[in-house]
Order: C-alpha cells, then structure tokens, then sequence
C-alpha cells in the first residue's frame, strides 16, 4: 500500500465477537450475552427507591412506553424503579399521530476499555473520590436511547429520509453530577465507514461522490485478509472487523473501524445520578465537528507525546490547516448586535432557518455529515484516486480543504446555514440531500466525559478513552407508536 494511515495498531479481534458483527448490526445484548439483568436497587448502605413498584409500573403503562419492544421497556422500568430525581423522559407527539419509534439503543460500560471514568486503578484513581461511574454502592451505569420519527404533515415518515423530523430521549442511571472545570456528558451518534460502492469516475477525473474507483476498489481489497470489499465496514487493517471492546488497551490494541461521531448536545446529572436529554434530528442538526481536529484531541496514538493536544482551534471558523484562514474580527464569536458581517451577534449554529438568508449564521465550525463521509472516503478508502501516498494528517488536512470549497460558494472555508440547507444546490448537484446520513446508518451510541478544551471534536478522539456508556443500533421494523399527549409547542 502507499497510504500511510494513523499509527493505531488494532488488536486481533476476539473471535466470538467478531464473528457475530461482521457485516451486520450488531444488537445490543452482544457484549454481554450471558450476563444477568442490570439490578434496580443498590445494596445496604446505599438507600433503595422506596417507591420502586410504582415507579417501575408507572412507566411500563405509559402511553409512550407501552407498545415498545420488550428490551427497551424493560431497560426504562429498571431506571424508573431505581432511586432516581426523574424517571425516563415523557415522549410527546409533535403531530397529529403519535410518533413512530424506528430504532434504540441499550446502553452500557462493558463495550469498550475500561478507563479511569468507569474503572479504579490502582495508584491512579483508588484513593480519590469516584468522579463517573459506581453510584449507589456499585450499582452498574446502564442507559437507553429512543428514537421516533414525528409524522408531521407534509414531512417523510420513512426514518431513511433525510429530510424526516427525528426526537431522540436518552435516558442514563448511574453518572455523577460534574462539579468542576466546565464539565459535561456528551451523546454521540456513531456511523462506522463501510466500503463505498465502485463507479468509473466521470470526465474530470474525480470519484463520483460516494464511490470510489475500480483501482482504489483493487487496492483496498489488497489489503490484510481482503476484507475491504463494498458494503462491508471499512477496516483499517484490511482484516475482519472488531469494534471497541473490553479487551482493548491503549494505543497498541484498539478498534479497526473508521468511526464518524454525531454530537447529540451536551449535558449534566441529577441528584440522583440519572441523566435525561432531549434532541432534534434533522438536516439543520446532522452536522459533525470539523475532522482537522481530530489529530489534536490525543486519541490518536503519539499525538499527546507530539505535544499536539488542542495546539489548533477551531473557534475562528475556516476550513483548516489546509485551507482558508479567516480574520477573527469578522468570523469570531460576535458579542455585538449590529456586526460587520450578516447574520452578526453572538454564533448561534440553531439560528439556521428563515426566509432572510442575511439573518441565518454565517459562522458555523462544523460540516454536513455527509459531507464528513465524503472526507473519510478521500482519506482511507481513494488510495489511488485522491492524492496516493501522501501520509495523515496532511491527507485529512487537504481533503477537508476540497470538500468543503466544493459546498462553500463564497470560498470564505465555512459552510453556512444557507450553503449548507439541504434544498440549496452545490456542485453540479440540484440540491444537498447527498450531503446528510440518514439516522439508520448510525450504527452505534456512545457517551462521553467531556472537559472545556476549545475542541467540537469528542474528548480524545477517535479512541474511546473518554467513553463512559455504549451500544449498537437495535432497528424497529415495522415501527411503533412511542408517544402520548402533545408537545405544547410542536414546531
């Protein structure tokens, strides 16, 4: 091969496991096929829910819970009958039919190297107070997240359509309230790059967008054990894929696959320490951190020995080392009203609709998801066909440069709201739809313990060293009703 890729040895994979994923979705009992059901109360000292029936029963009726699949409904009444300050979030429709569960995912920390969030070492964190996991005398962090598809009228109902409404609840037992430095839990998201179809490239030479070309297809498919074919999840090794697990260790045996992480917003714990968070799927929020950072958050093996942690930002939006670097005056975080720029005053990434394309923010940081798979394909799968045998960084650096002027009609390196609306046309293309990927291709969850680090990307990306819970993508076919009552405002 004549592409050099991260210096990210993977482990070989633990064969029960990785027989069981390849090439599928994994669901989400399979790391711990055999293992009892988590336990609803904590043991003596620790203080039972004296109302654990009630609670339990409350919720296995709900209007919203009812109709769910027997795991899931089974997961929420345990975080209901365990000591709690809320139990899991009331699902409201946002239309005149109730909301229509698609998929979920069953979260846990047994899928992933233990870490110092989830996990004593001794002489690193045996003698000091507990800071994420192991509440309640030990009772296990488990979680579960819903998603719905609202059948708002004139809007696609099919969860695939890109252009879909999707409510996301997460729900989480067992993570402690952050006190300190800015801290806070993270929801992710996770589509793993799968191999790209094969297409002759056009007259100019370049792939056509989402594919890759006869040679790379030959290249790829020389690589380890020939597992590199279309369809099947890319693997950086070329060889059968594992995905993160307990028997990990960091740097020399990690992960194969190539992740794509979609933040699901920021949040904090309760009391209690269970966690609830509400999030709005859509083209105006299936957008991803900028990949340039992703060699300044320590995940990738030497980049923390470099001395490279956070020594790029990219709070001055731009479209990175490769490509356009704009003046902080006009492109930073504006504290004025009336600014230089359209769209002036404070950056607001939600400010993203309106008929006045003036007033919409200008300033965003992040790119398309899509878009963000578009780069990947450039980075590890066009070994021929995209800049061969240049190494990474400068690989990532200079594809996200090109992909993003692709999009970006006023080369300032950013993708505004009005660039980037799914309805705008870019590229030869008659509208962005190619630029989003659908909620179903997300084929795993993961939340994270974030600190302030100026960064968008996850807290030591791609390596799952800040992962306090995960799980893999359960599909709901034929969907389900997952909602009761009416949001009061349901926009």
């Amino acid at each position: 091969m004549d592409v050099h890729f991260p210096s990210i040895a993977p482990r070989q994979p633990h064969t029960r496991i990785a027989a069981a994923c390849i090439g599928l979705v994994c669901g989400a009992g399979l790391w711990g096929t055999a293992a009892a059901a988590p336990s609803d109360q904590p043991p003596p000292p620790c203080h039972a829910n004296p109302n654990a029936g009630v609670d339990g029963e409350t919720v296995e009726h709900r209007g919203d819970v009812r109709h769910l699949p027997d795991a899931l409904k089974e997961r929420l009444e345990v975080l209901a009958r365990r000591p709690h300050s809320a139990v899991p979030t009331q699902a409201y429709a946002e239309a005149d039919e109730p909301s229509q569960l698609f998929q979920y995912y069953l979260l846990d920390t047994k899928g992933f190297e233990p870490n110092p969030f989830t996990k004593l070492f001794q002489g690193v964190n045996d003698q000091v107070q507990l800071t994420a996991t192991g509440f309640d005398c030990g009772l296990s962090t488990i979680g579960a997240v819903r998603m719905v598809v609202e059948p708002k009228p004139g809007k696609p109902t099919d969860p695939n359509d890109i252009r879909a409404f999707i409510d996301v609840f997460t729900d989480l037992s067992g993570l402690f309230v952050i006190n300190n430095e800015s801290g806070w839990y993270e929801g992710w998201m996770i589509h793993d790059l799968r191999v790209a179809p094969v297409a002759t490239p056009p007259a100019s030479g370049r792939p056509a967008f989402g594919t890759i070309t006869p040679a790379d297809a030959v290249a790829l498919k020389a690589m380890g054990d020939g597992h590199n074919v279309s369809g099947e999840y890319f693997t950086m090794d070329g060889r059968a894929v594992h995905f993160p697990s307990a028997y990990d260790q960091f740097p020399s045996r990690q992960t194969n696959v190539v992740p794509i992480q979609l933040s699901m917003g920021a949040y904090n714990c309760l009391q209690q320490s269970d966690c609830h968070a509400y999030w709005e799927f859509n083209y105006t929020t299936n957008w991803i951190h900028p990949a340039y950072e992703l060699p300044f958050t320590g995940g990738i093996p030497g980049t923390f020995e470099a001395g490279n942690i956070g020594a790029l930002s990219s709070l001055v939006p731009g479209s990175g080392p490769a490509g356009v670097k704009n003046n902080a005056v006009t492109y930073g975080d504006d504290p004025n009203t009336n600014g230089v720029l359209m769209g002036a005053g404070p950056r607001d990434p939600d400010r993203f609709d309106g008929p006045v394309d003036a007033q919409r923010e200008y300033r965003m940081r992040f790119i398309p998801s899509g878009l963000a798979h578009e780069i990947y394909l450039d980075v590890y799968e066009r070994v021929k066909s995209f800049e061969p045998g240049v190494p990474f960084p400068r690989r990532l650096n200079d594809a996200f440069a090109i992909e993003v002027s692709r999009v970006d009609s006023n080369g300032d390196g950013v993708i505004s709201a009005p660039e980037g609306d799914v309805d705008t046309p870019s590229d030869g293309f008659a509208d962005n739809s190619r630029l989003f990927l659908p909620p179903t291709s997300f084929n795993r969850f993961a939340v994270t313990r974030e600190i302030n680090d100026g960064l968008l990307a996850p807290r030591f990306a791609p390596s799952q060293r800040a992962w306090v819970l995960s799980g893999h993508r359960v599909a709901v076919n034929p969907v389900v009703s997952a909602s009761e009552g009416r949001d009061a405002d349901d926009r």
